[in-house]
């Protein structure tokens, strides 16, 4: 997947400044800059936080779709595939996006990762429907961000970093607020958010649910049955769409061979690869290179 420098230069929006360290942006959006998800089809190893300000937007996330208005958050995880299917013309928000690899051991990606996920744990979808003073709030917090990105202080980084820690409290708050009940037991969700974490870091090379379980100090059977009763999906299923979406994106925007490809993501020999794709892609890693 791109990280969120890369991903920049892809879809050729100017850096804020020359000393850009790729691991924080965030910037105004309108229709057409919204519409450049659809570039890279949700491949970005980053966290995204949308707030939507004027207008609606529309979008399938994992495959299911999602509708956006005003003083709603939208909190895009990495690895899910996310493409944009209809915005109002009049359509403004704030995003701010997060590197998932330049954040991994900050003291805050354990928060980061919570408030990612807590809202489809809890609501079953990505989303926070939020008060307007709320929303004001984060609109702040966000705007102070981009001056700070776009300013010569020497002391930027550092204040970045802080600025980006008062969000994730203030967000933090919010889903207090917002999600009064839990549905889902704390401990299962803790179990299920601590899985997400590991993921992302570990999906290449180990693909047995043993190794998630040992690292979660639990039982294969109790992780496999905390992850369907959360999301109603298998462990199998989320190692998964880890592997096809890398793969996807490795075919799609890398000069790696099949073979290459195959040795990275730990399968056990090309033919195997081939398969698993072709399984769950409906076509052969190489029709898809061609196509």
């Amino acid at each position: 997947m791109y990280s969120l420098k890369e991903w920049w230069n892809v879809v050729k929006a100017p850096a804020p400044a020359p000393d850009w360290d790729g691991e924080v942006m965030c910037l105004a959006t309108d229709a057409d800059t919204t519409r450049l998800t659809n570039v890279t089809r949700g491949f970005l190893a980053c966290y995204t936080f949308t707030l939507v300000t004027r207008g609606w937007l529309d979008l399938v996330y994992n495959g299911h779709e999602l509708h956006l208005s005003a003083d709603e958050l939208y909190i895009y995880s990495p690895g899910m595939p996310v493409t944009v299917t209809s915005i109002s013309e009049d359509y403004q928000g704030l995003c701010l996006m997060v590197d998932e690899h330049t954040t991994l051991e900050s003291p805050t990606v354990r928060d980061l990762v919570s408030l990612a996920y807590r809202p489809i744990v809890q609501l079953n979808e990505p989303k926070l429907t939020l008060p307007h003073d709320t929303a004001e709030l984060l609109d702040s917090r966000m705007r102070e961000i981009i001056s700070y990105l776009n300013s010569d202080n020497i002391y930027k980084q550092k204040l970045l970093r802080m600025l980006y820690a008062v969000f994730l409290l203030d967000l933090q708050n919010a889903q207090e607020r917002a999600i009064a009940r839990a549905s889902v037991p704390q401990r299962a969700e803790e179990i299920f958010i601590e899985f997400n974490r590991l993921l992302p870091r570990h999906f290449a090379e180990h693909h047995d649910i043993a190794f998630y379980a040992d690292s979660l100090s639990i039982t294969p059977d109790y992780l496999s049955r905390v992850v369907k009763r959360v999301s109603g999906r298998t462990v199998a299923d989320h190692i998964n769409r880890m592997l096809l979406m890398e793969a996807s994106f490795l075919l799609r925007d890398s000069s790696l061979s099949i073979s290459q490809i195959s040795d990275r993501l730990h399968f056990a020999d090309t033919p195997t690869f081939s398969k698993f794709f072709s399984r769950h892609k409906g076509l052969s890693p190489r029709l898809y290179r061609n196509q």
